[in-house]
């Protein structure tokens, strides 16, 4: 089990990142906030590029910074990698000579250099400059150079930003490679909701410095729907029975007795996946008392309502499914013309083309 204990404050002009929090690494851990929150700036302190920062950082029972006792471990001998949304090349070598700086820094390399490079997917691209590439390219040679440095822990902050849809997709399935082959544990910060609800196990949510959630990345988000930090969402994994390829639609298990139809198009699945991680706006989720009948939208699911809260003239109705949480979000007229009551059965209804994976951009609320 990998551990990261932070116990910091780095002070930076009017801003202040307070921190205290064990951290389970086990798996992807995502970092989410809005501008200023602290992200970046937590980052660079556990790669040692913040020295101003005080208090404790201890990783796997190593102490890489502890004021009190004047330890600090400086950022190159703490093997913590960390790519940035830039990528931060070298332009004068080529991409092969890049990786190459890397590979020869590590003291006892154990990785192969051509099979990361085949990980990686850049084998076509070894032996051009690094002025000749995309964007996507640069984030594939960078995340490359990092895991060439035998990390401990890899660090991304935001790789995705200036990339566009299909190499944001790509790279996402790309870091799911790597950790799932490597095991190295990471942490990836964004202010898109979408990119950590694909990508992590666990999330972290950063506000004005300090720790505002952290747990099970589905649970989080939840927990998100009223903090008007992201747009108010149903974030599920579920197992996919089967694919019906004459209509183009995954088939998504809920119950025993209830599915999800998911259009294909709206997933960039390999033959080896399982389960989906997919989202649901709340609002494209719509109520009924009856269950409805001759109607176009094929998403029906019976459900009870776990909980409803009124904010002017909206409404957030909780409500539960098998093992899993729907949230929908109605006006206070359809609550109040429904009659709808805590406990009480309803079908939920949603379009095929509600259930979202990647596709297109959820950022954080900057309001």
């Amino acid at each position: 089990m990998n551990m990261l204990s932070i116990d910091i404050n780095c002070q930076q002009n009017d801003f202040s990142l307070s921190i205290t929090k064990d951290l389970q690494l086990n798996g992807i851990l995502g970092v989410l906030g809005h501008s200023g929150s602290g992200k970046t700036t937590l980052l660079k302190t556990i790669a040692g590029l913040k020295t101003q920062a005080i208090g404790k950082l201890t990783f796997n029972n190593i102490a890489l910074m502890n004021s009190e006792l004047n330890t600090f471990i400086p950022c190159e001998q703490r093997q913590i990698s960390l790519v940035f949304q830039e990528g931060r090349l070298f332009p004068h070598l080529n991409v092969l000579e890049n990786l190459n700086f890397a590979h020869k820094r590590c003291q006892s390399p154990s990785l192969n250099l051509t099979e990361i490079i085949e990980l990686t997917e850049i084998s076509h691209l070894i032996n051009k400059k690094v002025t000749e590439i995309s964007g996507g390219e640069k984030q594939r040679v960078a995340l490359a150079r990092a895991i060439l440095a035998e990390p401990k822990l890899l660090l991304l902050d935001e790789p995705l930003s200036a990339l566009d849809q299909n190499s944001k997709t790509a790279l996402i399935q790309l870091l799911k490679k790597v950790h799932s082959q490597l095991s190295i544990p990471m942490i990836y910060v964004s202010h898109n909701i979408d990119e950590i609800q694909q990508l992590a196990d666990d999330l972290l949510v950063l506000k004005s410095g300090k720790v505002f959630h952290y747990g099970p990345v589905h649970q989080v988000i939840h927990q998100l729907n009223n903090s008007g930090l992201i747009p108010q969402q149903t974030s599920l994994c579920l197992p996919i029975l089967s694919t019906d390829e004459q209509h183009g639609l995954h088939r998504l298990q809920v119950t025993d007795q209830q599915i999800i139809l998911l259009p294909t198009e709206n997933t960039n699945l390999s033959q080896d996946n399982k389960s989906v991680r997919c989202f649901i706006f709340a609002s494209d989720i719509s109520l009924a008392v009856q269950e409805p009948s001759q109607s176009s939208i094929i998403n029906q699911l019976k459900a009870q309502i776990l909980a409803i809260t009124t904010d002017k003239h909206q409404t957030l109705v909780t409500l539960q499914c098998g093992q899993h949480s729907f949230f929908a979000s109605i006006s206070l007229f359809s609550l109040e013309r429904l009659q709808l009551q805590k406990n009480q059965w309803v079908f939920m209804q949603f379009k095929a083309g509600a259930v979202r994976t990647l596709k297109g951009e959820t950022r954080v609320n900057n309001g």
